[in-house]
């Protein structure tokens, strides 16, 4: 993830973990569909049901807010999308 050819600022590694957990929980497609989203609420859930991470409601509000202003996620109509999915298909 944060490697010399990835052009989005770096992250720290907890919320590194929380970027691989959406994009395996929520963005992997199962269909055909190019874009894959989720509602921020349901990124949330996922997020604090997740025993790997073991968050409290506002450090997964945190790493969502910090994915976003760093490019990782981008929202559209209040769902959630991965910017660059090509790593995680």
């Amino acid at each position: 993830m944060n490697n010399l050819t990835d052009p989005r600022p770096p992250l720290p590694e907890w919320i590194v973990d929380v970027y691989d957990v959406l994009c395996d929980s929520c963005f992997n497609p199962v269909d055909e569909e190019d874009v894959q989203s989720v509602p921020r609420e349901e990124a949330l859930t996922v997020l604090l049901n997740n025993s790997d991470l073991s968050l409290e409601p506002e450090d997964a509000d945190h790493a969502l807010t910090r994915l976003l202003e760093r490019g990782y996620v981008y929202s559209v109509d209040g769902e959630l999308r991965v910017t660059s999915s090509e790593t995680h298909v």
